[in-house]
């Protein structure tokens, strides 16, 4: 999840919309039937970038000890159940948004769109048939591909010089890009890229510091290309978080 390994394709990419000219999704709107995922009734879905805000985050005390996700069940109960996001996965999504809200409200980040990355690259946290724990732990752990430039992969080595590196947990971070952005969101003091509070908040960190202003089609892009170079990529992310923030599952 660098600029460097921008050819690696997460294992749970599906392509469904097309890029309109300018690298930005046309501003269609389409009628979901339960054909994306769980049965959901006739509703618009919103098209287009930066992709619907959703129901917006309660104000969160940030500062809290321990797990500051738990104070948002109540927020996120109804839309689990809509979107078939794990509970405790939209609790982590909502938790990144609104801390970066507080913290960095130039970016304007929302929930969506870490949801959205968060779909394509585990299935949120649920991977091969990974579970989330009440702690925002992923397990077992999630790993990519070994980056060793096969298969339209880069070549990225890990730590050790010796073994090509992997991408790491619900986020699929490369080593490298966790060290410089890795943080705690759950609370326990320590930033681990298997948890899905501490990899949304990561996330959210991440694509804020690439895209800046990310309430503009032009800023989101660029973050999300960052994050994964491709317009397949860009769209995956776009027609999933656009779902999600009617409450429809895909």
């Amino acid at each position: 999840m660098t600029p460097t390994a921008t050819r690696r394709r997460s294992p749970n990419t599906r392509i469904k919309r097309g890029l309109a000219a300018g690298g930005a999704l046309a501003a269609v709107t389409l009628l979901a039937t339960g054909c994306l995922g769980l049965n959901t009734p006739n509703v618009d879905i919103p098209q287009g970038v930066p992709p619907g805000a959703g129901a917006a985050v309660p104000y969160l005390h940030i500062n809290a000890p321990g797990r500051t996700a738990d104070q948002l069940a109540d927020w996120a109960r109804p839309i689990s159940a809509g979107t078939g996001i794990p509970l405790l996965a939209m609790e982590a999504y909502g938790n990144a948004a609104e801390i970066q809200r507080q913290q960095h409200p130039e970016c304007g980040i929302t929930w969506t769109t870490i949801a959205g990355i968060g779909s394509v690259e585990s299935k949120n946290g649920t991977y091969h048939g990974a579970e989330i724990a009440a702690d925002g732990h992923v397990s077992p752990p999630i790993r990519g591909v070994p980056l060793d430039g096969t298969g339209g992969n880069m070549s990225i080595s890990a730590s050790d010089g010796t073994t090509p590196a992997q991408a790491m947990g619900p986020f699929q971070f490369i080593p490298e890009t966790w060290q410089r952005f890795g943080v705690d969101a759950n609370g326990d003091g320590k930033a681990d890229p298997d948890n899905i509070d501490d990899a949304a908040l990561t996330a959210a960190r991440y694509l804020c510091v690439s895209g800046g202003d990310l309430t503009s089609a032009t800023g989101w892009v660029r973050a999300v290309r960052i994050y994964n170079n491709s317009d397949a990529y860009v769209r995956e992310v776009a027609s999933r978080a656009n779902a999600f923030s009617v409450g429809v599952a895909y």
